[in-house]
């Protein structure tokens, strides 16, 4: 019966991860968060905005959906106002 009992203990012993490994893990994880943290904090406080800065998807988004910044002369489709005048003067 003892042969039975260190059998099953040996298996599950195996088959646990090492604790000291997991920690190393999440240690090596955090660590790599607080750089990547650290790095978008310097980056922030420049006066400038680095190359990239304002194709995040979060500001084209802005961009497509709010009509006061989207429909500007600028940033207006061209195509949008050969399409109005189209609908608007039928032959």
């Amino acid at each position: 019966m003892g042969f039975i009992m260190e059998f099953a203990e040996n298996l599950i012993l195996k088959l646990m991860e090492d604790p000291k490994k997991r920690d190393q893990k999440a240690r090596e994880r955090l660590y790599a968060v607080k750089d990547r943290c650290e790095r978008s904090k310097e980056m922030w406080s420049y006066p400038l905005r680095p190359y990239g800065f304002w194709t995040f998807e979060r500001h084209n988004s802005q961009l497509a959906w709010d009509p006061q910044i989207s429909q500007v002369p600028g940033r207006r489709d061209p195509y949008d106002d050969l399409l109005q005048q189209t609908f608007n003067n039928p032959k």
